[in-house]
């Protein structure tokens, strides 16, 4: 029997020893909320190699004509009394070096050129990075960068139909090790279908892309990987620690790697009648970054087993597919791969190491008693957070959350869900939050949008949603008088962090977020508009509309981008969206000077993990692990 949230002491589900030994140690937190633990004051840092040296620095013209330059503020900084010189042709623009991490050119010299010298403690240079070459300073001529992409020609149904192609999710990483972010993008057939669809569908192609336009590879992952929003998720990231990020996905019979490399049977063709692919092998594979050669192949886990065991007998739910990144050991990324939510829920966790694809651990809901709370509490995404201050990541599925050993650690029984967010989401708390908005009210009850504690899953407070399927919820730091994020969902009013009723009147862009301009507050992303929440008069002003730009969103009415990240300049945030034409990929990055100084967010660890998953489900906009407000500094003020 599933257990139930309560609000007065910790859930205490059927679990192996090491979670009930973490309940134990948590209880000294009760008297704020119940097996909460202390959130991290700093970020914990997860960029190595390359990325943890480059600046990544930009320039984007501003409203009044101006330039903002931007650069990242890098893990070990303070410590290094870093201070940085920007040039502008060769010439510094102020007297004394800054410890800001921006500087805006209020008068710019057309068609001039940037660089950033980097100064380390006591004014001396810092060794091999005295100065960062003009090359990577990279100026916007707009408000947009438009790096031109491949757009597959027309797959041709068998009725000679042709069926076009259109950019779909994608996800930064540094395939090339020079420090800088490529993108990796998946490019979504028109004849794309819901698991619930039958039909036969164009096969998913994957690309990957230089900022400059350049297509370093492409790869086809052929007749037998369905395609639809469920099916393809993908994990770039560097998983051996060698500077050079891999791509890891599920393939099958056919698949075509980025030289040419046929996977399996190149002739075999496992879609029935329906154009359903429930029989045939399925392999996890990882490909290299720079070339998109196979590295290594493996049966693909969780496997398939029995389609009717899985709750139907057309794969509506065998082939739900999610993907994530996560320090299981505290030291090196994991993959981790996931299939079922709605019924039973399996996830494998999968390493590449020295040249080697291994399994790390298989958690099945299946498998025993201790297990099964977690069957049919998965969500439409999950996301991955140090929930219990352990040093290493867990999945946060949803309404259960399994442990970086691959073990349950509670299940709130409050059902499957559409949107869940996982953070500091209210730093008068201690540790971490856990906000979601559920489906059925037959299995969520009165608790239809709610938070939990992340360490325990103890309900902090919920909302009844009128009992309805809640298909959307969204939180983020709107409204300065409230601490913490303010939450709403696709229905009800809008909530402080504590659950208090702030506001009849909630936003009504509910799908993204991303901080963009000067404050820490966060500003709501929807479709191809982001906006600021105006609280005296309960409405949204558009900050920037890229529609007229020639931007397109994603995925229907969860109007998502290709995905938003911390990549380029300073901590705020860039959105990366498809042209309406398919033809280029528009990046936008703030024009907005700022009085704050905060870490480059994708040194964070649990942000660069939840950046990482954009491209899987129903994704979710990115948090950190750490309050902005709590490690914000104003280099004004700094003696």
């Amino acid at each position: 029997m599933r257990a139930r949230p309560r609000l007065t002491r910790c859930l205490r589900l059927p679990a192996p020893a090491s979670a009930l030994a973490m309940l134990a140690a948590v209880a000294v937190f009760q008297g704020l909320a119940a097996c909460a633990l202390p959130g991290p004051a700093q970020p914990s840092v997860a960029a190595a190699g390359p990325l943890a040296a480059a600046r990544a620095a930009v320039a984007v013209p501003t409203a009044e004509g101006g330039q903002l330059i931007s650069w990242r503020w890098l893990p070990g900084d303070a410590e290094r009394g870093t201070r940085f010189v920007l040039l502008r042709n060769g010439q510094p623009l102020h007297r004394e070096p800054t410890a800001a991490s921006q500087w805006l050119d209020a008068q710019p010299l057309p068609g001039a050129r940037y660089s950033l010298r980097v100064l380390g403690g006591a004014g001396a240079a810092a060794p091999a990075a005295a100065t960062v070459p003009d090359a990577t300073v990279l100026a916007l001529n707009g408000p947009l960068l438009r790096v031109p992409l491949q757009r597959p020609a027309d797959w041709m149904a068998a009725d000679g139909t042709p069926v076009p192609y259109e950019a779909n999710d994608g996800a930064p990483a540094d395939l090339d090790g020079d420090g800088q972010f490529e993108i990796v993008l998946k490019w979504q057939p028109a004849n794309a279908k819901d698991n619930s669809q039958a039909g036969h569908t164009a096969p998913t192609l994957v690309d990957a892309y230089r900022l400059d336009g350049t297509r370093l590879w492409r790869i086809d992952l052929g007749p037998n990987i369905r395609s639809g929003a469920h099916y393809t998720p993908f994990v770039a990231a560097d998983l051996d620690g060698d500077g050079r990020a891999e791509l890891m996905l599920r393939t099958a019979d056919a698949t075509v790697d980025g030289r040419g490399r046929v996977l399996g049977d190149a002739a075999a063709r496992h879609a029935n009648a329906r154009g359903l692919v429930l029989d045939g092998p399925e392999f996890m594979t990882v490909f290299d970054g720079l070339s998109g050669a196979v590295l290594a192949s493996a049966p693909y886990l969780p496997a398939r087993g029995r389609v009717a065991d899985w709750g139907d007998d057309y794969g509506n739910r065998a082939d739900r597919f999610l993907a994530g990144l996560a320090w299981l050991d505290g030291q090196r990324p994991s993959a981790v791969f996931s299939r079922g939510y709605y019924t039973r829920a399996v996830l494998a966790a999968w390493d590449w190491r020295d040249g080697a694809l291994r399994q790390r651990w298989l958690f099945d809901s299946a498998a025993d008693a201790a297990s099964a709370p977690a069957a049919g509490q998965g969500a439409h995404w999950f996301s991955v957070a140090d929930v219990d201050a352990d040093g290493h990541d867990d999945i946060v599925y949803g309404a259960a959350t399994i442990g970086h050993d691959g073990r349950l650690k509670y299940s709130t029984g409050l059902g499957h869900g559409d949107a869940l967010h996982v953070g500091r989401l209210d730093p008068t708390r201690p540790g971490l939050q856990v906000f979601m908005v559920h489906e059925s009210p037959r299995v969520y009850g009165e608790h239809a949008i709610e938070m939990h504690d992340a360490a325990s899953g103890a309900l902090l407070w919920s909302h009844p949603g009128d009992r309805k399927d809640i298909g959307r919820g969204l939180c983020l730091d709107i409204d300065p008088a409230h601490a913490g994020v303010e939450c709403w969902a696709s229905v009800g009013p809008l909530f402080n962090a504590r659950g208090q009723v702030i506001g009849e009147q909630r936003p009504r862009m509910v799908n993204f977020g991303v901080w963009w301009d000067g404050d820490l507050l966060r500003e709501p992303l929807d479709k191809t508009t982001i906006a600021k929440w105006q609280p005296a008069e309960a409405r949204l002003l558009p900050l920037l509309e890229a529609g007229p730009l020639g931007a397109a969103s994603n995925n229907g009415t969860k109007a998502t981008p290709v995905f938003s990240a911390d990549i380029l300049g300073d901590w705020r945030e860039e959105v990366v969206w498809r042209s309406a034409d398919n033809q280029a990929l528009l990046i936008a990055s703030t024009p907005h000077p700022s009085a704050h100084r905060l870490p480059w967010l994708m040194s964070d660890r649990q942000y660069r993990a939840q950046v990482a998953a954009q491209n899987a489900g129903y994704n979710q906009p990115p948090h950190p692990s750490f309050d902005p407000a709590a490690v914000s500094v104003n280099p004004a003020r700094l003696p």
